[in-house]
């Protein structure tokens, strides 16, 4: 018995202080809740909180599900446990605004290490304080509209239709792939389809990488990710090089070119700069290409009201090549690409952190909480938007919703975020795809090859794999 008795007691003794380690943790959180009033809210389970209800949300094909449910017990601002640290989540679009007009002053960004060494430390998304504001400075300068007129109307136009000539009547194409192409070729320049099918795989795996599980150990996808952050990286370091010898102009690369031409720059920081602009790029105007020509492909008569308003601005364009006033000139379009950002957007909520106490209404958010402003909670809200999560772009036609419209001041409509960290590239991003459903609708008919089974946002398996067959509208013309 006593043999038995001094084998385990050191056993005992360890599970007695995690037991006491564990309810001072619990303790700790209860008190520090009460003690900062922070909005009501549940515990959920043991150290791990609400992290695995939050995060099989924002992976399934409804990610403001975990939201929805909290506010009907808690009220639009309520507070949980997630990433081992409690959290204020919010689906109230006053108190959205005011986190995102706050930043750098009440609140800043806080992402993952993991994820700060994948974008880079240069990286206008990550970084904080002056640097930010001076990123996002250039950011800002070499996208304004006048720039948006003179260089990328007709820069985007080219890469389009350099990439959709390269495409076979009746050819069978992954759309994500296509769009990625379209990124890397208007950020590095036209170049070379095996280069941009390269470049595009290094991309595919960066971006997974940033949704993984942070091993860097071979087999793991953050690690695939790394070791493709790196030959991205040198491959935009030898075009830099390009451009330094032979003039940006002459060897045509796109933004990087214009970044090295205009901006004084470490290489380092014009890599970063790259990195995050492919990154924002792709988790964006990508992917809003894509859900927008999958909701099309869903809604028949909105795609034949947008076909009807391309084929009338093309008639105007006799050369082929639109104009500013042509892209002014397509009002449907617009209400497409809103709604599409509306319904489908892929900037579901933001993460931040209190860099004080601050107190809210009746709450008080102690300093280093964090605070998650999210945004689709808001866009699909029944109470705002009628039939919310149906995709009907004739919504933003009503005069009642000619104030939400205003994606830059609007508290209901904020697909591109708000503050100090707004997207400097919203604007162009509007442009690139609607000069992309332009080409795309009016140079093609197509046909989906899998049926997606989601009654409203397409699920992780289409936007992996959404697969069309192309047939080019003036070859059908030419069979009839």
């Amino acid at each position: 018995m006593g043999e038995i008795f001094s084998a385990t007691w050191p056993f005992m003794i360890m599970t007695l202080l995690f037991v006491i380690f564990l309810a001072k943790l619990v303790f700790s959180k209860i008190v520090r809740k009460r003690a900062y009033r922070l909005p009501p809210g549940s515990r959920g389970w043991p150290l791990v909180g609400d992290s695995f209800s939050w995060y099989n949300a924002v992976a399934s094909s409804h990610p403001p599900r975990y939201v929805e449910q909290q506010v009907k017990r808690f009220g639009k601002i309520f507070s949980c446990s997630i990433f081992g640290n409690w959290a204020v989540v919010s689906a109230d679009p006053t108190f959205n605004r005011f986190v995102m007009q706050n930043e750098g002053k009440l609140f800043h960004s806080s992402y993952p290490k993991a994820f700060r060494d994948l974008v880079g430390k240069n990286g206008v998304i990550t970084v904080q304080g002056e640097q930010q504001r001076k990123l996002h400075g250039i950011a800002s300068n070499m996208m304004r509209l006048d720039k948006l007129k003179s260089h990328f109307l007709n820069d985007i136009q080219k890469v389009m239709l350099h990439t959709f000539n390269s495409i076979h009547n009746n050819q069978i194409i992954l759309l994500q792939d296509l769009a990625i192409n379209l990124m890397v070729n208007q950020l590095l320049g036209v170049l070379s389809e095996s280069e941009i099918n390269e470049m595009a795989q290094l991309f595919s795996d960066f971006v997974d990488g940033c949704l993984s599980v942070p091993v860097n150990m071979p087999g793991f996808a953050y690690h695939t990710a790394m070791k493709a952050r790196e030959k991205i990286i040198s491959k935009i370091y030898r075009t830099i090089e390009k451009c330094k010898q032979q003039g940006a102009s002459e060897v045509g690369n796109g933004m990087l070119g214009r970044l090295v031409e205009e901006e004084s720059l470490p290489d380092e920081a014009v890599a970063d700069f790259i990195i995050n602009l492919l990154f924002a790029g792709n988790e964006t105007t990508a992917k809003t290409m894509l859900f927008a020509v999958y909701f099309l492909t869903q809604h028949p008569r909105a795609l034949k009201q947008l076909l009807e308003e391309q084929n009338s601005v093309r008639a105007n364009s006799p050369d082929g090549m639109l104009t500013w006033q042509d892209y002014k000139a397509m009002p449907f379009t617009q209400c497409v690409i809103d709604e599409t950002l509306r319904l489908g957007g892929i900037a579901i909520w933001l993460m931040r952190e209190a860099k004080e106490d601050v107190t809210y209404q009746d709450f008080v958010i102690p300093k280093g909480c964090f605070v998650v402003p999210f945004i689709s909670a808001v866009h699909l809200d029944g109470n705002l938007y009628k039939g919310a999560t149906s995709f009907n772009p004739w919504r933003w036609m009503d005069p009642e919703n000619e104030e939400k419209r205003n994606w830059r001041s609007s508290p209901f409509y904020s697909p591109f975020g708000g503050g100090a960290r707004f997207c400097p590239g919203a604007e162009l991003a509007r442009l690139q795809i609607a000069l992309f459903l332009h080409y795309f609708v009016t140079t093609y008919r197509w046909i989906q090859l899998k049926k997606d089974q989601m009654s409203f946002f397409p699920s992780a398996r289409l936007m992996n794999g959404f697969q069309i067959r192309l047939i080019k509208r003036h070859e059908e013309m030419k069979i009839m």
